[in-house]
């Protein structure tokens, strides 16, 4: 009886507990070996253990998941989204798709008729896609709105086309020129088209949502990015009130998903900031500023070192002067912040590149980054290094190569280039830049690697010299978001101690033909150990 009880009491002893043992799955870690295991152990939302043999002998579980030889990957990283716009846009018009400025009015009408809002907005057109590619007038939108503000914001979010209605309340007039963008005329006359800076002006105009909408939005945002697998996001360019809101409803487990959160840079917030500090809870993070440097290729406003090739009086121009590219560097550096500037022409890019190395030179790892930097002068890669990273957006490449040349002719080569910027940088964090692109995170892996469209476009892949491997793609939506976002010994990868944020998908991604992985599914999503998703 004696020894009975020592043999009892010795398997006890050797049996641990946990909340959830993941079985019989193939496990891309992400670790620094790339380790694909079979079983997880998870206990207060963190991983216990990874194992290439199932756990769950060893373990005293509440719950096991079998994955039937299913994939898990880490939690995915979206580096470079906009978060809240995700869940603003839920409730305006979807333009995305339409073949023709007639087309934008017909869903306009056809909203307006059923909604009746009291302001009209939507998002989402691109005049590249349609027949005849010229920016319109609002001639169809004076016709039939006269008394209503329409507001219609570009894919890229760096141009509005607006009623007559809305620029006379905002005092928009031929003679409205600002720093930063342009008010396209027609017949010397306000065309409705406003690139970058004067759209502020319509957004002053524009009503402040309630707690109750606000709300509703990040919650909504929340579900798409659950849904496809999204666990962490880096949202470029939130208002203090927004954070604030976003860190009430973590605290009330209202809102689950995990934030980086870029403060969108003024001398205000980097004052706020001076006296209150970095904010870091277990899941939001705000540590760093967005700023804008310049606009979109696809509305001609990114600023290129040489004109535009289809616009040859046009070399775009800077959102932010280089004497306050100057003053957030010094100020943002002084309060132990990281800089995020957008950066899409080559001549924004390389202002930035010489300004981040000289005011770095005494920095040890500050990770400032460069967002998007989209086109580069083939001889200022090499300003790229460990200090100033490159944040990208695979679909933006297969998105623009419709018409990428048609604005840079030979300079496209420097556009795009995911694999140079990892040769200097040696890592790259990778993100869709929804809602200009789709959320899909499996659209950013195909965009990577295969560099087509959805439709297989081009057969052989557009500029495949700068495509990524699947096992740098992986790491770029995990690991290396992680590490941009100052997070690696957290999460981004799946290892013993990390937040046990992973996700279960219907197919290996790292080995199935390549064309099948945009229509990946997402069949569970664990945020903190805890399913928020299951398909």
């Amino acid at each position: 009886m004696k020894k009975l009880f020592l043999i009892v009491l010795l398997i006890s002893s050797c049996t641990k507990n946990a909340d959830l043992i993941v079985t019989n799955a193939n496990i891309y870690t992400a670790d620094n070996e790339f380790s694909i295991m079979k079983s997880m152990a998870i206990k207060d939302g963190k991983i216990v253990e990874v194992s290439k043999e199932n756990l769950d002998k060893f373990y005293n579980t509440k719950e096991i998941l079998n994955a039937d030889g299913k994939t898990i990957l880490p939690g995915l990283i979206d580096s470079h989204c906009h978060f809240y716009g995700l869940g603003e846009d839920q409730l305006v018009v979807d333009l995305r798709e339409t073949k023709s400025f007639d087309e934008i009015v017909e869903r306009l009408i056809a909203y307006n008729e059923k909604n009746n809002p009291s302001i009209l907005r939507g998002r989402g057109w691109d005049q590249n896609d349609w027949e005849i590619k010229d920016f319109p007038d609002n001639t169809l939108l004076n016709k039939f709105f006269k008394d209503k503000i329409v507001v219609l914001e570009r894919v890229d979010g760096h141009a509005y086309i607006v009623n007559d209605y809305a620029l006379e309340k905002a005092r928009i007039t031929n003679k409205t020129n600002l720093e930063g963008g342009t008010v396209i005329l027609k017949s010397n006359k306000p065309s409705g088209v406003l690139i970058d800076s004067p759209m502020r002006l319509i957004d002053n105009i524009l009503p402040e949502k309630n707690l109750s909408e606000k709300t509703n939005a990040l919650q909504n945002a929340e579900k798409i990015c659950f849904e496809n697998g999204l666990t962490t996001v880096s949202d470029a360019g939130l208002g203090i009130s927004t954070i604030n809101l976003i860190d009430s409803l973590h605290q009330n487990d209202e809102l689950r998903i995990n934030i980086y959160a870029m403060v969108s840079v003024s001398k205000k917030n980097i004052n706020y900031f001076k006296k209150n500090g970095k904010l870091k809870t277990d899941r939001l993070n705000v540590r760093s500023f967005k700023v804008y440097g310049d606009g979109a290729l696809g509305s001609r406003g990114a600023a290129l070192k040489e004109p535009y090739s289809d616009d040859p009086h046009n070399h775009g121009k800077l959102s932010t002067s280089i004497e306050d590219v100057k003053y957030f560097a010094k100020n943002i550096k002084e309060i132990g912040f990281q800089m995020n500037t957008h950066a899409i022409g080559d001549s924004t890019a390389f202002i930035l590149l010489n300004e981040y190395n000289k005011v770095l030179s005494d920095v040890s790892d500050p990770r400032w980054r460069i967002e998007h930097s989209q086109v580069i002068d083939r001889k200022d890669f090499n300003l790229y290094n460990e200090k100033v990273l490159p944040s990208i957006q695979p679909t933006h490449a297969t998105s623009d190569m419709y018409w990428a040349e048609d604005r840079l002719g030979e300079r496209v080569k420097g556009a795009y280039a995911f694999k140079d910027l990892l040769q200097y940088s040696k890592r790259v964090a990778l993100g869709t830049d929804f809602p200009v692109e789709k959320v899909n995170p499996f659209h950013t892996f195909y965009s990577s690697v295969a560099r087509k469209d959805l439709s297989g476009y081009p057969e052989s892949g557009f500029q495949m010299e700068n495509s990524l491997s699947r096992e740098e793609t992986l790491k770029g939506m995990t690991i290396w978001g992680a590490y941009f976002n100052f997070e690696e010994n957290e999460k981004g990868s799946l290892e013993s101690g990390k937040i046990a944020d992973f996700i279960l998908i219907d197919r290996d991604i790292m080995k199935v033909d390549i064309d099948l992985t945009p229509e990946t599914k997402v069949l569970k999503t664990y945020v903190h150990g805890e399913l928020v998703y299951s398909k």
